[in-house]
């Protein structure tokens, strides 16, 4: 006797499993994932925010 399947959640998975395979060609075609993309962009913004925080800035008036 053949197994039973419910044709509505097989549907639902293909479709997830054709999006996943979408989204990992453009993954590979992109270079890296989105997740990555914004960590490097955190940390690129943390770290020029430090650099911010401790530059010494003169006043004019004690500059002359």
């Amino acid at each position: 006797m053949a197994k039973v399947i419910n044709l509505r959640t097989r549907r639902k998975q293909n479709a997830r499993n054709a999006a996943r395979k979408t989204g990992d060609a453009n993954a590979a075609r992109h270079g890296i994932s989105k997740i990555e993309r914004q960590t490097i962009d955190a940390e690129t913004e943390k770290s020029k925010r430090h650099i911010d925080l401790h530059k010494i800035v003169k006043k004019e008036d004690e500059a002359e």
